[in-house]
Formats: C-alpha cells, structure tokens, sequence
C-alpha cells in the first residue's frame, strides 16, 4: 500500500508539470501533417489491430472528467506487486493511448477542408462588415445636414401645439382628481345599502384611475387611501358572508358571491366561507348550552362563560337535558340546511356560467373552469367536515350528561332525537356517524344495565299486586295499537317474511329519501325536531269506547239491542287501566260472527309496554340491539316462570312430572334469573353471583285459590295462563323484526330463546289447568267405592256399578261449574279441552287404580269391568267434545291383559312399563290361569322393571 500512494503521489506531481509537448510546438505544425503525427511513436500500422485496441478501453474511460483514472488503475494493483504485471498494464495503457491518439488525428485531418471552407467564410463576413461602416457614415452625415435644415420657428410652433394639448389633458385630470377625492362618501352609501358590487366596482375604477395619476402627489395619497377603504369593504363582505351560516338567503348570498368575483377572491371566499361554518357551529352550540346552564344554575356570580363546552355540558340538569337538546339540534339543522343550500345555490349557478359560451377567450374559460371545480370540490369535502364538527358538538352533549336515571321515555325521546340528526347526517354526507353511534352506544348500555333492572323490579311489583282479572280490550286489539309501537305502524302485519327488511325503521326515512329527505321536506320551512313523538298520540285499545265492533256496542243504551243478547257482554271500566273490573255475562248460545277479545292483564299490557319501547330502542341505536333483545327475553322469562310458581306448581318447586322441555326450561329461568332465599343468618347485601338474579314473586292475598266455587281459582288462571299465551303470540308476530335488527351471528340465540321458551308457554297450560282438574273432582271417593266393588262374581252383569254414575255426576257439576264462571270470564275452547282432557286421564288412572285394588278377579268380573268402562264412555261423550276419548287404551289394555295366557303377558308386562309395579303386580295375582311358578316368575320381572324405575 506505500508503493501505490508513492505511485499517486508521483502521478499527481507530473500532472502539475507543464507539458514539455505544448513549449515545443509552433505554428509551423499547423502547416502539413498534424503536430500529433510528429512526436507520435510507432504505432500498429493495421486498422483492425487499432480498433481492437480502442474496444478493449474500459467504460470507466468513457464517463465525465470527474473519474480519477490514475486512483481506478492504483485500485486494481493487487496486495503484492510485481513489476512485470505493472510494466505489462503500462504498454497496455500506452498501446490504448496511442491508438486513441492516431484516431484522433485521424478525424481532425478528415474535418479539415470543412475548417478551410469556413475560414474562408470569416474573411468574406470581414469585407461585409467594412462596407456596412461606410454606409452608416454616410448616413449619419445626410441627418446631420438635414437637422440644419429645418427652422427654429416650425419646430416653436410644433412645441405650442404640443402645450395645448397637454393643457388641455390636465384639465380633464384635475377633473377626474376632484371626482376621486369624492368619491369615499358614495363607497360608505353603496355599503350601507349592501350594494357590494357597486361598492367594489366604484372602488377598482377609482383606483385605475389613480393608477394613472399617480405621478401627482395628491393622487398617491388617495391611492392608499383607496387600498385602506377595498380592505375594509373585504371585511365587511367577510362578515356578510358568514351571516349566510344560520340563515341563508339567495338574494344576499348572490350579492356576496358576486362581489367576491369581481374582486378575483372566489376560492378566498369558500376557504373563508367554510371556517365561518366552523365558527357558526362552535358559537351556535356554546350559546345555546351556555343560556340553559345560566338558567337553570340561578347563580349570577359564576361566569360560565369563560368554560369550556364539556364543562357547560357537564352542568346542565336532567330537567333541562332534553329541551336544551332539542333547541340545539335545532340550531345545528339551520347550520346544515344552510350548507345544503350553499351547495345547491353553486350547482345551480355554476350550471349557468359555461365556459364554452361565445365572447370570452380561452384563459378566462379555464379560470372559470377551474374556479368552479375547485369550489365544488370544496363543497363536497366540506360536507364531511362540517357534520363531523356537527357530531362532535352533540356527543360531547350527550357524553356530558349521566343519564342512566332518567325514565325510559325520557330516554328513548333522547335517543329518538339523536337518531334522527343521525339519520341527518347520513342524507347529508352519507356518513355513518361512529362517533355518535358510538356515544349513544355507550350510554345505553350505561342506561339500560340499571334500567332493565328496576324493570325487572317493576314487573315483581306488578305480578304480587295483580287480581288475575280480564283487562277490557277491544276484539280487535293489536300490539301495534299501543303507543309504544307506533314506530312500527308501516310494518304490516301478516307480512312479516316478506318484509323482512322492515326491521329497519329505525333507518327507514334515509334510505326512502336518501336522494332528499329531511332536506327536501324542510328545505324552505319548519324543522325535522319540531316533530312530536308517537306518545303524544292517544291510545284507543280498550273496549267500552262507544264504538261498536264485532258484534258488540259499548254504549249505555240497549234499545237496539236484540233480547237474546242484552245479557250477553256487558263491561264496566274505571278511570284508569290499572283499575278496570270486567263484569261479562255471555250466554251460551253466543252468534257465530263475534269476535272474542284477547285475554290479557294490566300486567301484560305493561311488559308489552316495556317491550315495545325496547324495540323503540333497538331501531334508534342499533349496535345494542342483541342486548336489547336479551333483556326483552328476561321479561318474557321471568313471567312465565312467575305464573308457572303461582298456578303451576309450589312455589318455586318444579315438577318432574311435568313435560321434559317446560321442565328444562323452567331450570334454565331458575338458575340464570332468580335468586335463592336467604339462608337464615346471612348478612344481607348483594353478593356478585346474585346481582343479576331478581327474588322470586309471591302471588297477591286477594287471588283465592281454594276457592270452591270458582274452581280453585280457574278464572285467575285463564286470565294468567291465556295472557301468557297471547304474549308469546305477539313474540312470534315480531319474530321476523326482531331477526332483522340483530347481526347474523346472533340469530342462533334468538331461534333458541323462540324454540325453548316462547313456544313453550302454550305448554304451561297443561300443569297449571291440571290442578283444578285434579281438585275438582273427587276421586278419591270414586276410588273408594270401586274398593267395595266385588269383582269374583260368577254372574255376568247387565247393569253397571254405581261409582260410574258418581264419577258422571262429577264432571256433569263441573261442567256446570264452567258455564257459570264462562258468564264471567270467556273460556276459549282449547282451555276446556285441556281440562276435560286431565279429567279422563285422571279417571283413567282411578279405573286402573281401582280395578288393580282387588284382591280376586273373575272372567265375569273382568266383563264387568269393561262394562263399567264402556259405560263411562259413552255418557262422558255426550257431556265433553273430545275426540278421541284420551287414554282409552291405557285402561281397555290393563282390562284385556287378564286374559292373555301366560307366554304373551311376560313380554306385555315388559312393553307396558306406564303402569305401576303395584297394578302390575296386582294384574298377576288376580289372573286365575297362571300357576304359582308362573307368578313368582312374572312377579320377579316386575320386580326387576321396578328397580330400573329407580
């Protein structure tokens, strides 16, 4: 490496050396050969061999004059130098540079008869040049001659004329001057009267022409007196243009529009039309907030002014909460709508101004071309801006305030009004408004965690305070008659599968009139949060109105009424809903063509009130529908297991015997929503297992029960039972708007919440009707009279036993029993049939009981038997309209086994396990063909059937 920076540093020294060749050459080489020929030294004679030379150059040769090519040929010397390689790369170089310059030469002799040619060229131009000298000579001489020639008293006339004329043109001047000085009055005239264009035109010919004479001093003195007064008409054109924010008008956003034209300011005025709108929506939202809190604060000392807008929103009481949330989305609308107008004013405009008309040229149309771009441009990316500002002024509101104790009106009123400027916003810029979803997300769910709780509380309250009466409604009441699903008045019923899309009310107005909308409806007048909201509307669902329906007429007067339906359907109601006493006398011969009216109770009005303003809730913000619906779920759970723990059951106690999917799903209520009593000692308070459960309901004093006469209580049953049942009707009619208003992959747990419990409370019926059937027929005295019954007779009987007629005679009082509570409470047909169906089949079970109870049997005392039974059926048929009887076999089969032989009545006793060990037991011992072995057998398999049972 030293030897290679000795090298360099040698190389460097003969380059500042000057070139021996340049001291020795004189102009005797330019005359012949050329001088490189002479000091040339041998050089390959073949042209081949020296273009081959040439191409073997490195490209590093070839680029700018910056390449160190002596620092690249050091470079390529390797670690250990050896002289011959170095001796062998510098004839390399020199046989390169040789041939380089033999070509080189080459070229210069080829070019020069062209550098004689043009020598010859610059000679010629020289002789030119001479010969122009002399004419300008010349020249110069015949101007000199004729300037003596002209007298000194033509050109003083000349110089006369020429003073005229100018004192003629100062005149005009001093004229104009004066008119300029007057002219700042008319400019303070022309503003006043808003006359911009005036003011603006009159101002930049004022100033053209002090342009002119601005060499007098007066003139520049107005000149910037001038520029002072076209600044102030600019600010003053700014604050016109910013009025144009809470009220726009066309003939005062035309003269403003037009001004800023001729002062060349067009895309000036939308940037500053546009932060005037930013402005326009802080102040207008500040003011409005700001005059609520100093009204309700009472407090004159505090400065509330000096707050920020989060601080004057967090002081607003819940009283004036929402009128001061009306009143500002109102002012925000004004904001919009005049933006909206904004826009349509330019499209319109702009559609009148075509660059392609006649008379303008081609600069001009591109400026008016891309003026107009721009500010429509502008326009519609100010839409976004100007709702995002609009947004964030209301969910500040909204985030400012807790309103988890507010009613559920007034709640649903705040969220309808907070939809509705959502649904704005979305006709306005097609925005989505997260962020304000998100705001009214997050206080819903606030909301709704301890709303749903006191409703929960609310419906305990109602369940232990409620008679079980008939609520008068009309026959042809529907749930989208109440006001709290007047929401849903456009979505039709019967078409639900077809409508499916109508879950969507809640967005329904934007997407009918996305094109226009609220826009188009209140473009010119009035306000979309003038509207009142549906429960302002009155209610018209119970009967007793005066108006006649189905059949029937609710006036007080009876005079047209036929005599056989005076006494037919007579209701009285109270003043309030929540007291109305129902007083019906329905004879049995009612018309075909009458309508029944819904069985429902207050209580069931008020869950279907809840619900509906659920639903409400879930169209108004749709990202917590799914927690809507599962709160909507506990209120439907919780009555049916409350009416199941009052007329189903004991308590709380839950029935093995009841169907495996009511029992299932009455578990599944237990365990996820009601609380276990106290164990006695325990320190009271919440623990967090039992925050979300609710305390079971204790049935009211007032509803009897035991009650004899009224059946042990069944009119309060069919009022709970059918109430429950006609509620999970209008559960299954909102069904397909309730799949619309939840995601996809929610739907699996509201298909369960249908398929496992609203389906299911048609299956109540069954447990809670089976207790008066049970009660109201004594079976057990039946049962006793067929234990004295002799059933080893010899004889064959023709006349049946008397327990048959007393077990008739029963159920003929018991139907005599419904028709009189029927006078009272309409008992629906399916209702009967479910109780004369538990009846038979408990009448069933006393004959298999009574006929297991003896001790012998003959063949003549099976015929009696079936004789007895037989008897039954058909006078129980002429007294109930069941077809066929209910568990007729279960009897004829345990009769008929007695005469099966013994091979088939192991395997009958085997496939029959519905019958006890007890009657199975019996049934072998009673059987006078089987021999002992043949019963220890048979008793065994019993036997064995019975510990699987366990």
């Amino acid at each position: 490496m030293d030897i290679k920076q000795k090298l360099r540093n040698l190389i460097g020294k003969q380059d500042s050396l000057t070139s021996p060749v340049e001291e020795t050459i004189s102009t005797e080489l330019l005359v012949g050969e050329p001088a490189v020929a002479k000091f040339k030294p041998e050089q390959p004679s073949n042209p081949h061999e020296q273009e081959e030379i040439i191409e073997t150059i490195e490209d590093i040769y070839y680029k700018d004059e910056t390449v160190d090519t002596s620092q690249y040929e050091l470079e390529k010397l390797p670690e250990v130098l050896n002289l011959g390689d170095i001796d062998g790369d510098r004839v390399r170089l020199r046989k390169q540079l040789q041939a380089v310059s033999k070509k080189v030469s080459e070229l210069i002799l080829q070019n020069h008869p062209a550098y004689a040619a043009e020598l010859q060229r610059v000679m010629e131009l020289e002789r030119c040049l001479h010969a122009a000298s002399v004419v300008c000579a010349s020249g110069r001489r015949e101007v000199l001659r004729g300037k003596e020639i002209f007298t000194t008293a033509s050109l003083g006339l000349l110089a006369n004329y020429r003073k005229r004329h100018q004192l003629f043109g100062l005149l005009k001047s001093l004229h104009t001057i004066k008119t300029l000085q007057r002219t700042d009055l008319r400019l303070r005239e022309l503003m006043e009267e808003e006359d911009y264009c005036g003011a603006i035109q009159l101002c930049l010919e004022c100033q053209k022409a002090a342009s002119t004479f601005r060499h007098y001093k007066c003139i520049s003195e107005l000149n910037s007196k001038l520029q002072d007064t076209l600044e102030m008409i600019e600010e003053q054109l700014d604050v016109a243009l910013s009025k144009t924010c809470s009220g726009f008008d066309v003939v005062h956003y035309n003269k403003v529009q037009k001004a800023y034209h001729l002062l060349g300011k067009t895309q000036t005025a939308m940037d500053q039309l546009h932060m005037h709108f930013a402005s326009a929506i802080h102040n207008t939202a500040f003011i409005i907030v700001l005059g609520y809190v100093e009204l309700c604060s009472g407090d004159t000392q505090t400065n509330f002014q000096k707050r920020q807008y989060l601080d004057l929103c967090k002081n607003l009481t819940m009283d004036s909460f929402i009128p001061c949330l009306i009143d500002l989305c109102k002012a925000l609308w004004e904001v919009m709508r005049s933006y909206y107008k904004t826009i349509q004013w330019h499209e319109t405009n702009d559609e009148d101004v075509d660059p392609g008309k006649p008379g303008g040229s081609d600069e001009s149309d591109v400026e008016i071309t891309f003026n107009r771009r721009y500010v429509m441009q502008k326009l519609e990316y100010g839409r976004g801006r100007i709702w995002q500002d609009v947004q964030q002024k209301v969910k500040t509101y909204i985030l400012g305030t807790d309103l988890s104790e507010f009613k559920l009106d007034e709640f649903i009123r705040v969220l309808d009004i907070v939809g509705r400027m959502i649904e704005i916003g979305e006709q306005f810029c097609g925005s989505k408004s997260e962020g304000l979803q998100d705001s009214l997300k997050q206080q819903s769910l606030n909301y709704f965690k301890n709303h749903h709780r006191a409703r929960l509380d609310e419906l305990r309250v109602f369940v232990e305070n409620e008679g079980w009466e008939l609520c008068p409604v009309k026959s042809s009441f529907n749930i989208l008659q109440l006001m709290e699903f007047r929401f849903m008045k456009n979505w039709q019923s019967g078409q639900a599968t077809e409508v499916k899309s109508q879950g969507n009310q809640g967005n329904q107005e934007s997407t009918e009139n996305k094109n226009g909308g609220y826009f188009m409806e209140y473009l010119d007048e009035g306000n979309p949060f003038d509207i009142q909201p549906d429960e302002e509307e009155k209610e018209d669902v119970f009967a007793g109105t005066g108006e006649k329906e189905d059949g029937y007429d609710d006036s007080d007067s009876d005079s047209d009424i036929p005599d056989e339906l005076k006494q037919e359907y007579i209701d009285e109601l109270a003043d309030t809903h929540t007291h109305r006493q129902i007083k019906r006398r329905i004879s049995r011969n009612r018309s075909r063509g009458q309508k029944q009216a819904p069985i429902v109770t207050n209580t069931t009005l008020n869950v279907l009130r809840v619900m509906g303003k659920y639903l409400k809730m879930m169209t108004v913000l749709r990202p917590i529908s799914f927690d809507v619906i599962t709160c909507l779920a506990q209120l439907f759970d919780f009555y049916l297991f409350t009416i199941f723990s009052f007329f189903g059951g004991e308590g709380a106690n839950i029935d093995k015997s009841l169907n495996n999917r009511l029992r299932i799903t009455l578990y599944r209520i237990y365990d996820n929503m009601i609380a276990p009593p106290p164990n006695p000692g325990a320190v009271p308070g919440e623990t967090e297992d039992l925050r979300d459960k609710i305390c079971p309901a204790v049935i009211s004093p007032c509803v009897n029960l035991d009650d004899v006469k009224g059946l042990y209580g069944l009119p309060e049953r069919i009022v709970a039972v059918e109430s429950l049942v006609f509620l999970s009707e209008q559960l299954e009619f909102l069904q397909p708007f309730l799949e619309s208003m939840i995601p996809v992959n929610k739907k699996a747990f509201l298909q369960q919440f249908y398929t496992q419990t609203v389906k299911i409370a048609v299956e109540l019926r069954r447990p809670v009707y089976k207790h008066v059937s049970l009660r109201s027929v004594d079976y057990d005295s039946i049962l006793q009279q067929m234990n004295t019954v002799k059933w080893d007779i010899k004889d064959i009987m023709s006349q049946h036993n008397s327990y048959v007629d007393t077990l008739l005679k029963n159920f003929i009082n018991f139907n005599n029993k419904l028709l009189e509570i029927e006078g009272r409470v309409p008992i629906p047909k399916v209702v009967k049939d479910v109780l004369w169906e538990h009846c038979i089949r408990l009448a069933n079970r006393v004959f298999v009981e009574g006929y297991s109870n003896a001790k012998k049997c003959s063949n003549e005392g099976r015929a009696l038997m079936q004789l007895d039974f037989q008897q039954f059926l058909i006078k129980v048929d002429q007294i109930i309209d069941i077809k066929p009887i209910p568990e007729r076999e279960f009897v004829e089969t345990y009769i008929k086994a007695y005469y099966l032989p013994e091979s088939q009545l192991e395997s009958w006793i085997q496939d029959h396990k519905e019958y006890s060990s007890k009657q199975l037991l019996a049934l072998v011992n009673t059987v006078d063909h089987l021999n002992r072995k043949a019963r220890q057998k048979l008793s065994g398999i019993i036997e064995d059937i019975d510990k699987t049972r366990r």
